[in-house]
């Protein structure tokens, strides 16, 4: 089967930084998306895997804005230490409503002094031109459950809302 749209793609693969260092990989599981514009992968990897099979590799170099999006200096906050937990420390995630959009965004923290945190809402890889290797693995077709969430179930039917 050909990978198209309503088909549901189970793809293995790495993500490498523009100096070649492995960023991401599947390990255990493919990433399984439903294929067909719903924003499950890349649209630019999406229009690579068009048409593809079983068995066929992708190579798709993306620039920032085609990926992980540029990186935004204002996503950058400087805030008060004591809003954050006692235990807080850099490397940790914290989410928050975006008082612009409304939406929730994760910031990380990525520095501390002794009365402040500074927390980061851009994506760990923005700003990064990054490129996806893949290769399918399996190609199924959507089940109506599937389209009507617009999104693959896992294995066995798993649902993860």
């Amino acid at each position: 089967m050909q990978i198209g749209k309503n088909t549901v793609v189970s793809l293995s693969y790495e993500m490498f930084d523009a100096n070649n260092e492995l960023l991401d990989r599947t390990v255990d599981e493919p990433m399984v998306y439903l294929h067909g514009g719903y924003d499950g992968i890349f649209p630019l990897v999406e229009e690579a895997l068009q048409g593809k099979k079983v068995g066929e590799k992708i190579d798709v170099t993306m620039e920032p804005e085609d990926a992980f999006g540029e990186y935004e200096p204002e996503l950058v906050r400087k805030e008060a230490k004591d809003v954050f937990p006692p235990e807080v420390e850099v490397g940790m995630m914290f989410e928050a409503d975006d008082p612009e959009s409304g939406e929730i965004m994760i910031f990380t923290v990525t520095e501390m002094g002794d009365n402040y945190v500074t927390v980061d809402g851009n994506h760990p890889l923005a700003g990064k031109t990054v490129r996806f290797v893949g290769t399918v693995t399996d190609v199924r077709a959507a089940s109506e459950e599937e389209l009507e969430h617009g999104h693959a179930h896992g294995p066995h039917d798993h649902h993860h809302h």
